[in-house]
């Protein structure tokens, strides 16, 4: 009896080890259909939408070239697809997109948004204020970031600095401006604290998308407009209509690019993908900054060698007076809101602390190094 006892126990032991193997496969078959793979969970699959075409060089190529670099970073398994202006919503409606989780993300020009974030306009862009590679400082360097973050985070969006492109012009006129009265009455296309400036200087303002430029500009609905730099006012073709191209670009001595991110979205993501972001945008900063400085030069000869353009400087008094109704602006911003206030006094404080590297560090931009 023991011995039968044994081979029974030992037939019913088999019997019962073969079904808890066919139950353990059975709820691991399960458990994999009701929960993602750790790879599943790992992909990101965004949409990117465009503040701008992507077409426009240095201006907004740069995007494309970040989303490549997010996929070759993630092998792959992170995606952000590019959807022109348009496709999902206005450039203009970005920031209210990604807020409120229509889209995933954005990449676009910090500052269509400053009716509801005041601030937003200096992160684009601060008249007489950071060329590109001090604003790269201000943002990477001294705290500029983390100041967006905190102020955008409200808004459900966290904001990655994504690109900076050299001095946009000051303009593209049918005659040059040479005193301050030529300013007053002239309707001129003007975005961002620059155009409160201009308004301040006796001049109505519009604002136009680029599309709507060039024929504005044809027919005369408009004296003069800004939009860009050389480049891409080169492909939107004002010199058609324009023949005197005014610089500096007082009003934008740099233009900034973020990658508007959802929040929600955003922080749902591993440490690594976020890295991987942060990364990216980090290079498309250096790759847009690069790209700008090294094309500039040649569209500005071919301006006046090829299409009777005359690049003109501002005269040295209406540059004074633009100075001043500056400061005018900025004071009355800063009066108004708090973080207004607070990133202008942080990008102030920065300047003055640079001025003297600025004057002394670099030779002066008069000087030829090369030539006669």
């Amino acid at each position: 009896m023991q011995h039968s006892f044994k081979k029974v126990g030992t037939v019913a032991g088999k019997k019962l080890g073969k079904v808890a193997g066919v139950a353990a496969i059975a709820g691991t078959i399960a458990l994999g259909a009701a929960v993602p793979s750790a790879d599943a969970q790992e992909r990101m699959r965004w949409q990117m939408t465009m503040g701008f075409p992507s077409t426009l060089t240095a201006l907004a190529d740069t995007a494309p070239w970040v989303a490549e670099q997010v996929s070759v970073m993630s092998d792959g398994k992170m995606t952000l697809q590019v959807f022109e202006p348009g496709k999902l919503v206005k450039g203009t409606e970005v920031f209210d997109a990604v807020s409120q989780g229509k889209v995933d993300s954005g990449y676009v020009w910090a500052g269509y948004e400053m009716g509801s974030v005041p601030s937003a306009a200096l992160f684009g862009a601060q008249p007489f204020g950071l060329e590109p590679a001090e604003m790269a400082a201000f943002m990477m360097e001294r705290g500029g970031q983390q100041m967006m973050e905190e102020i955008y985070a409200p808004h459900n969006i966290v904001p990655l600095f994504c690109g900076t492109i050299s001095p946009e012009a000051a303009g593209w006129f049918r005659f040059p401006i040479e005193s301050l009265d030529q300013v007053k009455g002239l309707k001129i296309r003007f975005a961002g604290l620059g155009g409160e400036v201009m308004q301040k200087m006796g001049a109505s303002v519009v604002l136009l998308s680029g599309s709507e430029l060039f024929e504005a500009l044809e027919k005369g609905v408009i004296d003069a407009t800004e939009f860009s730099l050389p480049t891409v006012d080169e492909q939107l073709g004002f010199y058609k209509v324009a023949k005197y191209y005014h610089l500096p670009g007082w009003h934008q001595p740099s233009t900034n690019q973020y990658l508007y991110i959802n929040k929600g979205k955003f922080d749902a993501l591993s440490k690594q993908q976020q890295a991987i972001l942060r990364t990216a945008c980090s290079a498309g900063v250096a790759k847009s900054l690069a790209r700008a400085e090294g094309l500039q030069g040649a569209v500005l000869k071919r301006f006046q060698e090829e299409h009777g353009v005359t690049a003109v400087r501002l005269p040295e008094d209406v540059l004074r007076e633009l100075k001043v109704k500056t400061d005018e602006v900025m004071a009355e911003y800063s009066a108004k809101d708090a973080d207004f206030k607070r990133v202008w006094d942080a990008m102030s404080g920065y300047m003055t602390e640079n001025q003297q590297w600025r004057e002394l560090g670099y030779l002066p931009r008069d000087f030829k190094s090369t030539g006669n």
